[in-house]
């Protein structure tokens, strides 16, 4: 008997602000504790420029083990980096299944999907969409991780261009994280760009976001 395709997620979804059929995908991936409510309030603002786009926030796979409410695409009680890409593997197919079904629903094609994540979230973004073929249009990855990049030689599926944007105050990830993702994606051909924004935590503040959607509306071949 051949293997079933994960079961995919659900969470919170947009229209396109143009009111007509969408053109393109942005998949919204949130960080531990959190649903996809905390990240679909973004769809408003990145629909300004991209009013043909629809937006897709899926909530993570499971409840969150540290705290009584929210989701957690993988548990963080053991953050040995064994364990974390252990459990960002383990939530890959299931992402991978959703994103796809999403396209599906929405009517777009595989290059016509961006991918946007905070925290666990952009783990997951970069993790899947550097792997996944045909590759998306583009990677955001907000106050992330590059996790087991030994790997990502052998295993890079596309290049898309990405993201990282990261709080140079972070409490949470080590704001060194974006050097280290963005020589370890330099180094397979990604293009990268990185942005350490001073004085800001374990957040997404304006400035990033106004990142996010130019790069978002360049990607798809929009003007800046």
């Amino acid at each position: 008997m051949s293997e079933q395709s994960p079961l995919p997620l659900t969470g919170p979804e947009a229209a396109p602000a143009s009111g007509g059929p969408a053109a393109q995908l942005v998949v919204l991936l949130h960080g531990l504790g959190v649903d996809g409510s905390d990240l679909i309030g973004l769809a408003p603002y990145f629909a300004e420029a991209l009013p043909d786009a629809a937006f897709f926030a899926p909530d993570a796979p499971d409840p969150c083990d540290l705290v009584p409410f929210g989701r957690q695409w993988f548990s963080l009680q053991d953050r040995a980096a064994s364990q974390v890409v252990a459990g960002v593997r383990g939530a890959a197919p299931r992402l991978a299944a959703t994103i796809a079904a999403a396209a599906a629903r929405w009517g777009v094609g595989p290059g016509d999907v961006a991918l946007v994540g905070f925290s666990q979230g952009a783990m997951m973004a970069l993790d899947v969409g550097l792997r996944r073929a045909p590759p998306p249009a583009a990677i955001v990855a907000f106050s992330g991780a590059l996790v087991d990049a030994a790997r990502l030689p052998d295993e890079i599926a596309g290049r898309p261009p990405v993201l990282l944007v990261h709080g140079a105050e972070d409490e949470v990830v080590n704001p060194a994280s974006l050097a280290t993702a963005e020589r370890a994606l330099g180094a397979v051909g990604v293009p990268v760009l990185a942005q350490l924004r001073p004085g800001l935590g374990h957040a997404i503040d304006d400035e990033g976001a106004a990142l996010a959607r130019a790069f978002l509306l360049q990607a798809f071949g929009g003007a800046d």
